[in-house]
């Protein structure tokens, strides 16, 4: 079903139907939102629908199996394929995720304000390169819409949701740390996890927030409020130079960091077989926003086995970055990634590659003679 996916679905939603990336990205969402209600409040004349199609993704994916179960920060991942944020950023399908298989998700990237993101078109699929570029801006409902939804969907012992959390567009640099704040002082009981997100390009200034002297500041003020010990980690960019990375690191030590997720999108775009886009008649080159996918698997692949080493193993790692096949979810768990997170990976592949990526790994661990995941994790530094 796979193959049948990339090789006619695909095709028709890219190129012959010209559908709009955003809009498949909204219905996919409504889809799985509804496929995921209570049979206590859908409608009676939908449910013969919703239990077909709740038996086919129960069919498709993967229980898996206790050698990929992980306990990390006293949670329990069933497996360590998890959804990236900004797929879901309001929460609206957050019942549905466990359905497609996934061990973990991660929401947002919510702000304090409510805010509509930055003008369309503004998510671009290069298919030449693998890859998406967005400039989405954190287009989101606002924290407290987040908090309110969340508050409606009890959290599961065996599914961790994490919250991603940025800053507002319309908050000045200097008042950062209490944009965050705010949203994180709403949310802090409905999250398992939650990230602090300073390394998108596609908010003006943002990334300059991963500097030591901003970004001291916000951790400090998080965790002061973090009255429930909830895990802090915080999310990077490929682009940094290692000397920054290492800065990061001896923040994370200092303010008692969960993890790291490494990494977001990547601006370079020299390197793209793709070179002008249809929808703007643009140079790749000449667009702003950030490019997920393939091209960022090996800068990515890289800082995770750079973290790891750094830190002797000592601070879990959430790798990110073009994972579309089991091979590459295992070199980034062997490089040093505890879990991992699609998103541009599961737009190509279909709904079908958390079950062949799960299938693969086991299959991984019974070609090294392995017992459980957490013994492949950092096993190649070389």
């Amino acid at each position: 079903m796979q193959n049948v996916y990339k090789a006619s679905l695909l095709p028709l939603l890219f190129q012959r139907f010209g559908a709009d990336p955003e809009t498949v990205h909204q219905q996919t969402l409504r889809t799985l939102a509804w496929i995921a209600q209570p049979p206590t409040t859908a409608p009676y004349w939908t449910q013969p629908a919703r239990r077909f199609a709740q038996a086919w993704c129960e069919n498709s994916c993967l229980m898996a199996s206790h050698r990929l179960h992980q306990v990390l920060w006293q949670q329990t991942f069933t497996n360590p394929l998890g959804l990236a944020a900004g797929f879901d950023k309001d929460g609206v399908a957050v019942e549905g995720w466990p359905l497609m298989g996934f061990g973990f998700a991660e929401l947002g990237t919510v702000t304090g304000h409510a805010q509509p993101g930055n003008p369309k078109p503004r998510l671009f699929r290069l298919p030449q390169d693998q890859a998406a570029l967005n400039r989405m801006g954190f287009n989101n409902q606002g924290s407290a819409a987040l908090a309110e939804r969340l508050s409606q969907v009890p959290m599961s012992a065996d599914f961790p949701r994490g919250i991603n959390l940025g800053k507002s567009k319309l908050t000045p640099l200097e008042d950062a740390a209490a944009d965050y704040l705010q949203s994180f002082q709403r949310l802090q009981h409905l999250g398992s996890y939650f990230v602090v997100n300073v390394s998108s390009p596609n908010t003006p200034g943002l990334r300059s927030l991963q500097a030591k002297s901003q970004l001291a500041p916000i951790l400090a003020t998080l965790q002061t409020a973090n009255t429930q010990q909830k895990p802090l980690l915080i999310k990077i960019a490929p682009d940094l130079a290692w000397e920054d990375i290492d800065d990061i690191l001896e923040l994370a030590q200092q303010h008692g960091l969960a993890g790291i997720i490494a990494t977001n999108t990547t601006i370079a775009k020299d390197q793209l077989a793709t070179k002008q886009l249809t929808t703007t008649g643009n140079l790749v080159t000449d667009e702003a926003g950030g490019i997920s996918g393939a091209p960022v698997r090996q800068r990515s692949t890289d800082v995770i086995r750079y973290i790891y080493q750094k830190t002797h193993g000592q601070l879990p790692i959430i790798g990110v970055g073009g994972i579309f096949t089991a091979d590459d979810a295992w070199e980034k768990i062997t490089a040093g990634a505890s879990l991992l997170q699609v998103y541009t990976g599961w737009v190509y592949e279909g709904p079908w590659m958390v079950k062949h990526v799960l299938k693969g790994l086991l299959n991984k661990l019974d070609e090294h003679g392995l017992d459980n995941i957490q013994a492949a994790i950092g096993l190649n530094q070389g």
